[in-house]
C-alpha cells in the first residue's frame, strides 16, 4: 500500500472497543484508515492505541474527530447514552449495535432530528471473521442510501456489505430473522445429540451425518418462499402436513424411549397440529407460518 493510497483513506470514529469493535478497528487500521476510538472503560482501548488508533477521552470528543461515526456498543440504550451531548450535525452515524427493527427506526429518527444521516447495521459474523475476505462474513445495512453509497468502500473493509433498503429497521429484521432460523437449527442439533447420547454412538461419527442431512434440507427454504409469495401452500408438496403430523408422533415416542425431553420439538409439532385442525392436511407444512403472523386475523388466512 503506497502513501498515496493511504492518503485517500477517510478517517472514522468507532465507539465501543469490545470484541467486535476491536476487530472492526483493527481491520480499518490495517487498511490505512485513521481511526479514533472511545470506550467507556479506557483501558480496553489501550491495545488499539498501540496499533495506531487515537483514543478520545469522551464519546463527544470522538464524534467530533470524524464525519463517519461507527457505534458498536452493548445495546440501543448504550448508544443513546454514549451520544447524549455529542454534536451529530453533519455526521454520518452507522449503528452496528445489535437491536430490534423498532429500535433501528427510532434511532434513525433520533439521529435525523440531530442533523445526522443514519445507517443501521446487522453484523453476520463473529469477531475472528472480521477483516478476513474469505470468511464469508458480511453486514446488513439499511437506512440512508446516500450515506451507504458514499461510504460503501470503507464499510466493506471489515466485511462484505448488503444494503437491504431505506427502512432503517430492515437490517435488524434481516439479522434477527437469520439468527432465529439458526436458533431453530441449533435446537434440532442439540435434540439429535441428546437422542443418541445413551447409546454406543460416537457424537463425532454422527456429526457428519447431521451436517450432510441438514445441508440437504436447507434447500426447502426456496420452495417455502415460493409457496408463501404465491399463497399456494399446496404447490409442489412432497410430504403433506397430515403425513408430517402423523410422523411427529414417532419423533415424540422416540424421545420418550431415549429418556430425552421433547421440549425443543413440541412447540413446532403443536403448531403443525393446529394448522392441520384448520383443514390444511393436503398442503405443505409451510402454511403454518400463517399461525405465527399475529397481525392477521383468522378471517384473513387462506
Amino acid at each position: 500500500m503506497t502513501d498515496k493510497t493511504r492518503d485517500v483513506r477517510i478517517p472514522l470514529t468507532v465507539l465501543g472497543t469490545g470484541a467486535m469493535g476491536t476487530a472492526l478497528v483493527r481491520a480499518w487500521l490495517a487498511a490505512g484508515h485513521p481511526v479514533t476510538v472511545w470506550n467507556r472503560t479506557p483501558a480496553r482501548a489501550e491495545a488499539l492505541a498501540a496499533q495506531g488508533a487515537t483514543v478520545a477521552a469522551s464519546a463527544a470528543e470522538a464524534v467530533s474527530a470524524s464525519r463517519l461515526v461507527i457505534a458498536c456498543l452493548l445495546d440501543d440504550t448504550s448508544v443513546g447514552a454514549a451520544l447524549d451531548g455529542a454534536d451529530l450535525a453533519g455526521r454520518d452515524l452507522v449503528n452496528l449495535t445489535t437491536g430490534t427493527p423498532a429500535e433501528g427506526r427510532a434511532r434513525a429518527a433520533w439521529a435525523t432530528a440531530r442533523g445526522a444521516r443514519f445507517l443501521d447495521g446487522g453484523i453476520m459474523a463473529v469477531p475472528p471473521m472480521i477483516g478476513d475476505a474469505d470468511s464469508g462474513g458480511y453486514v446488513f445495512y439499511s437506512g440512508s442510501p446516500e450515506l451507504f453509497e458514499e461510504h460503501r468502500d470503507t464499510l466493506a473493509v471489515p466485511a462484505g456489505t448488503r444494503y437491504v433498503g431505506g427502512d432503517a429497521g430492515f437490517a435488524a429484521l434481516h439479522d434477527v430473522a437469520l439468527l432465529s432460523a439458526m436458533s431453530g437449527m441449533f435446537a434440532g442439533i442439540v435434540h439429535a445429540f441428546a437422542l443418541i447420547g445413551p447409546e454406543d454412538i460416537a457424537p463425532k461419527d454422527f456429526a457428519p451425518l447431521l451436517v450432510s442431512w441438514l445441508g440437504a434440507m436447507t434447500g426447502s427454504a426456496s420452495k417455502a418462499a415460493d409457496q408463501i409469495e404465491s399463497g399456494d401452500y399446496g404447490k409442489g408438496v412432497v410430504s403433506n402436513l397430515a403425513m408430517q403430523v402423523a410422523g411427529n408422533a414417532t419423533l415424540l415416542r422416540t424421545a420418550e424411549e431415549q429418556g430425552v425431553s421433547p421440549e425443543l420439538l413440541t412447540p413446532y409439532t403443536a403448531l403443525m397440529e393446529r394448522w392441520l385442525a384448520e383443514g390444511h392436511g393436503a398442503e405443505d407444512t409451510t402454511g403454518a407460518v400463517e399461525l405465527l403472523n399475529l397481525r392477521r386475523s383468522a378471517a384473513d388466512r387462506p
